[in-house]
């Protein structure tokens, strides 16, 4: 099977030959390409006030960078991050020019409420008691405007949409499961349902303790559920338990604290437990529990890709879920 295939086996929740993998973001491009070597931003190009055909060119080289890179990881889901809407429909293209459709493509995609910063989080409390109504219309607006832009980038190439919106602590998610009822998920449900009815992959990310208001996520019906954060106690076993039967695939989660201060024993068999969790039965894509981040040992990344090649490969004990 090709990269391709791989993710779109797992996004339905299938069995492919092999283990699919991506990542959230990419941070450790400097260190892996050499210093100065490193994805473009829109507003790196606007500070820069590159238009036109410069821009055409910066983003031609941004997409050659993403293809030898992600071609290098073997991702199968290619993120094209940090980059506005037409900056992204564009880079896209350049994308499909240099490789075909090696990779799915993904762009955040997400229109729900996430956690507010601290002083936001009084405000939020108060709207909530003092301006339900008011609350309810921001959150339709948020929506529908999320919807039509993942229309005209589906329209424009990409496939995918990653929906990151955070909604939890390590101690649970920001509102009550009741009051994200009412003000998150019937507009979660609305986005994820648009990106499906046109035929895209809807990949709902959020860190934190998400036990509380799984079952609302998987109500909402993505296709995949990204992060599943060991760091906030989150169990992929217990999580795949769940969102298995709902056909519904779960990506992670090899602990990213564990990859920074951990020994290599640890971070093996962080990827080793995801791995004998995630594998059986397919619908998972390997990962670690958050993006590999700047400061991040590039090597302990690699090492974490080199466990995930030696085990990768679908055998006949893999095939068939059995819940623990």
């Amino acid at each position: 099977m090709t990269l391709r295939e791989r993710a779109v086996a797992a996004l339905n929740c299938r069995v492919p030959d092999m283990i699919p993998t991506f990542e959230l973001e990419f941070q450790l491009t400097e260190e892996l390409r050499g210093k100065g070597i490193d994805f473009i931003s829109s507003r790196r190009l606007d500070e820069e006030g590159l238009t036109g055909q410069a821009r055409e060119r910066a983003l031609r080289r941004n997409a050659e960078l993403m293809v030898s890179v992600y071609s290098e990881l073997e991702y199968s889901i290619v993120h094209v991050a940090y980059l506005n809407e037409k900056d992204a429909i564009d880079t896209a293209g350049y994308i499909r020019n240099i490789c075909g459709d090696r990779f799915i493509l993904t762009h955040h995609g997400d229109g729900t409420f996430a956690i507010p910063d601290g002083n936001g989080m009084y405000e939020f409390s108060y709207r909530m008691a003092d301006d339900p109504k008011g609350l309810h219309e921001e959150a339709r607006r948020m929506a529908d405007e999320a919807i039509e832009r993942n229309k005209r980038l589906f329209d424009g190439g990409i496939e995918s949409f990653i929906l990151c919106s955070d909604y939890c602590f390590n101690k649970g998610p920001f509102l009550s499961p009741k009051s994200f009822s009412e003000f998150v998920t019937p507009y979660l449900y609305d986005i994820i349902d648009n990106i499906r009815k046109m035929g895209g992959y809807a990949i709902k990310h959020t860190d934190g303790d998400i036990m509380p208001i799984l079952d609302q996520l998987m109500d909402c019906r993505p296709h995949c559920i990204h992060s599943l954060d060991p760091m906030a106690g989150v169990d992929i076993a217990k999580v795949k338990a769940l969102t298995y039967p709902r056909g519904i695939a779960v990506c992670g989660n090899v602990n990213c604290a564990l990859m920074q201060t951990g020994t290599d024993a640890q971070v093996e068999e962080s990827a080793m437990y995801a791995i004998r969790n995630g594998k059986p039965g397919g619908g998972y894509f390997f990962s670690t529990s958050n993006v590999p981040f700047k400061g991040l040992d590039l090597k302990r990344y690699l090492m974490i890709l080199d466990i995930w090649r030696r085990h990768r490969v679908y055998g006949p004990e893999d095939m068939v879920y059995h819940r623990p």
